[in-house]
C-alpha cells in the first residue's frame, strides 16, 4: 500500500524554511535615507543662495531709497530722483531674477542627478534582492521536496 503524503507537514516546512532576511530592508531604508540627505543638502543650500541674493536685493534697495529720500532744491529734482530710483529697481531686479534662476536651475539639475543615481541604486540592489530570493525558494523547495 502506498502511504499518503501529509501536506500539512509538507508546507510547514517550506514555510519554515523561508528566509526572512532583514538585510534587503535595511539597504533600501539606508539608501533612502542617503537619498533624502543628499536632497536636503540640495535644498538647504538653494534656500542659503537665495537668503544671500535677497539680502543684497533689499540692501541695494535701501540705498537707493536714501539717494531718493535727500532733500532737494527743485521740485524737478523730485521726479527724476524717483525716474532714476525706478529704472534703477527695475534693472537690479532683472539681475537679482537671473540669480534666482541660476539657483532654481542648479536645484533641478542636482536632483536630477540625484535621482537617477538613486534609481540606478535601487535597481541594483532590487535586482539582487529578487535573485537572492529567487535562489533562496529554489534551495528551499528542493529542500521540502526532498523530505
Amino acid at each position: 500500500m502506498t502511504k499518503t503524503q501529509d501536506m500539512t507537514a509538507m508546507f510547514k516546512d517550506v514555510m519554515g524554511s523561508f528566509p526572512v532576511d532583514t538585510a534587503a530592508m535595511e539597504d533600501a531604508f539606508k539608501t533612502s535615507a542617503t537619498l533624502n540627505e543628499k536632497l536636503s543638502g540640495v535644498a538647504l543650500t538653494a534656500v542659503e543662495k537665495s537668503s544671500e541674493i535677497s539680502s543684497k536685493w533689499t540692501k541695494d534697495t535701501l540705498a537707493k531709497m536714501a539717494d531718493m529720500s535727500k532733500a532737494k532744491a527743485e521740485p524737478a529734482d523730485y521726479a527724476k530722483a524717483m525716474t532714476d530710483f525706478a529704472s534703477a529697481s527695475a534693472e537690479t531686479a532683472a539681475e537679482h531674477m537671473a540669480a534666482f534662476a541660476e539657483i532654481a536651475k542648479k536645484v533641478q539639475m542636482d536632483t536630477v542627478e540625484l535621482m537617477m543615481a538613486a534609481g540606478k541604486d535601487m535597481q541594483e540592489d532590487a535586482t539582487a534582492a529578487v535573485k537572492k530570493a529567487s535562489n533562496d525558494v529554489q534551495a528551499a523547495a528542493k529542500k521540502a521536496t526532498a523530505k
